[in-house]
């Protein structure tokens, strides 16, 4: 049986799970009368919520007598230390893109990764049902950034075909007939190499992703680059640099068969397998026969550009809605994360009961703080800050680039521009991109990236569309100004009283509802000045026994602003945490109690 190894890689929002499915539909993995949830791939909670790929998946469909492994990538640049290592067990790769949208960064960036490898794409252009679809333009757009990418003249005579993923039809011309994906499954068939391996020779396998299972331990995915491998057979594991980490056994086999994973007693060079057995290897090694010296070569991982400190709650309602709260639970919880995630690195602090976990954005970050919270951690936040690095050469300060491109309305570009360039933005292009809206393409700092999406959002009146990339490293840029006001503090514990929140609305919006518990240093609004002003939220009004001659005046509250987790993170300053339990988000300043406050802002003035 013949096999072909793909990736499905294009921007997020673009399609690519539900081309899968459709896929998947259509080469009769599932019956006709099988209840699939949509988007069958996005298995974990939060990507269906979402509606993101977080973690890469595998999946395997026989068409005829073709047997085709589709890897599923994420999206999302924060996601992007997946992306790079599963392009090294493909052979080929189906770019999909938004017939009207167009090419976005996230696509650049994966397809500079894949055109580098040597990998021929197919483009797919989808959603052509759109009423705004432009798909010639798109295509023209698409040979563009392959041009700019330094295509090879190979690469830029790519296939193309239009499609529907939700309709179910791929076709290679827009007037073609529109029936099923058969177009789509025949160019993969002849378009991309069969995998280029050595059947003969002692078996070898680079590791793409990790895993772990609560019945058979650690398994680790990959594509079996040389010889066969059998369940109990010897293996050991090399470094990258060649280095010996563990010699083992395989305990099972598992090949993706649709959206199972079975059970196989041997597998050939070429398949996609995970295995079972290995206690210590990770991603980025070689698991291979005991005769072979040499690793298989892999790529290094981008490095991380946000860190943020992972600490035990400390307040005073810790432990009330949480079961795992001890820091040892959490240590624990996080060097399993950056296990099995190559793109988190976890480090001891100097305080024994916090951690700095670093990765590649807010979003990434966001999705572990709030995977924890709903395995019942409880957790203290601190604000995230960059990584610098210094230049080998000058030995100057730098620090990590975005490259941020934006579709607004032109009547907002104006102040988009604005808004970055206070925040050290620096325009590289802006141009219309049809239907009234403009694309500007801007480099930022990481850092004047924080925080930003919200008000960008405001800004825009929810209109804009925000897409943001690793750009790399660029000299200091300067200081940055950050929020600009200051905030409300809680002087007291107990639940906050409507007629007292009242009484604070001139003072400026609330962060909190009538009857939430507070407690002494718990931020519970924002103040109109820059000032951070302390106020007492459980006051009720005075009732006397003398009648008043005007009726009481009701009261009637603004509704309060609802922080999510990652808006909550962005907006917090240096010296305030974010307090997350599986049932609650508070703000809190890291000193609750307003003498320790006062010395820290003593002794930081005269230092």
């Amino acid at each position: 049986m013949s096999m072909r190894n793909i990736a499905i890689i294009a921007h997020v929002d673009h399609g690519k799970t539900t081309l899968v499915d459709c896929l998947l539909r259509q080469s009769g993995v599932f019956r006709d009368n099988q209840q699939v949830a949509e988007r069958a791939l996005d298995s974990n909670d939060l990507e269906r919520e979402r509606g993101i790929t977080i973690l890469a998946k595998c999946t395997s469909v026989l068409w005829q007598d073709l047997r085709l492994n589709i890897v599923d990538t994420p999206g999302h640049a924060d996601f992007g230390g997946e992306v790079e290592r599963i392009l090294s067990m493909v052979d080929g790769v189906v770019v999909l893109v938004d017939a009207a949208e167009g090419p976005l960064p996230q696509t650049k960036f994966v397809v500079g990764k894949a055109l580098k490898l040597g990998l021929r794409p197919i483009v797919v252009i989808n959603k052509v049902d759109r009423p705004d679809a432009r798909p010639d333009e798109v295509h023209e757009e698409i040979f563009d950034l392959f041009a700019a990418l330094d295509a090879t003249d190979a690469q830029l005579d790519f296939p193309t075909l239009f499609a529907s993923g939700k309709l179910g039809w791929a076709a290679p011309a827009l007037d073609a007939p529109r029936v099923d994906m058969t177009p789509l499954f025949e160019l993969i068939r002849d378009h991309v190499p069969p995998p280029t391996v050595d059947e003969a020779g002692p078996f070898a396998m680079l590791a793409t992703t990790l895993e772990s299972n609560p019945y058979l331990g650690r398994l680790l995915t990959g594509r079996i680059s040389s010889g066969t491998v059998k369940v109990n057979m010897p293996v050991k594991s090399l470094h990258r640099d060649g280095s010996l980490i563990e010699q083992t056994r395989v305990s099972k086999i598992l090949a993706f068969r649709g959206l199972e994973r079975v059970g196989i007693d041997q597998a050939e060079a070429g398949d996609i397998v995970a295995l079972a057995g290995l206690a210590q290897t990770t991603v980025a090694d070689t698991v291979c026969a005991v005769e072979v010296a040499e690793p298989i070569p892999a790529q290094p991982i981008d490095p991380p550009t946000l860190a943020m400190t992972f600490a035990v709650n400390d307040s005073p309602y810790a432990g009330r809605e949480g079961d795992k709260v001890t820091s040892r639970m959490i240590r624990d919880r996080l060097m399993r994360e950056a296990e099995g995630n190559v793109a988190i690195r976890v480090t001891p602090t100097a305080d024994a009961d916090a951690f700095e976990v670093a990765g590649r954005g807010e979003l990434q970050l966001g999705i572990l703080i709030e995977t924890m919270r709903r395995e019942g951690y409880e957790l203290s936040i601190s604000r995230p800050r960059v990584l610098y690095q210094s230049d080998p050469l000058t030995g100057q300060r730098q620090e990590p680039i975005e490259e941020v491109v934006v579709d607004v309305d032109e009547e907002f570009s104006g102040v988009v521009v604005n808004k970055l360039a206070e925040r050290k933005g620096e325009l590289a292009e802006m141009r219309p991109s049809g239907g009234g809206k403009v694309r500007l393409t801007m480099h930022v700092p990481s850092r004047g990236l924080i925080g930003y999406i919200g008000e960008f959002l405001t800004d825009t009146r929810g209109t804009g569309v925000m897409n943001r990339l690793f750009h790399g490293y660029a000299p200091y840029k300067g200081p940055i100004a950050t929020r600009r006001t200051g905030v409300l503090i809680s002087n007291g514990e107990g639940a906050a009283v409507a007629y007292a929140l009242w009484n604070l609305e001139d003072r400026g919006p609330m962060l909190i509802e009538p009857g939430a518990k507070v407690y002494q240093g718990m931020i519970i609004g924002e103040h109109t000045r820059g000032t951070d002003l302390e106020v007492n939220v459980l006051k009720g009004k005075q009732l006397t026994n003398i009648r008043a001659a005007g009726k009481d005046e009701a009261v009637r509250l603004t509704p309060p602003i609802k922080l999510s987790l990652e808006k909550a993170i962005a907006y917090i300053d240096d010296d305030e945490l974010v307090e997350v339990t599986p049932k609650t988000i508070r703000l809190r300043k890291r000193l609750l109690d307003p003498n320790d406050r006062k010395r820290a802002a003593k002794a930081a003035d005269a230092g």
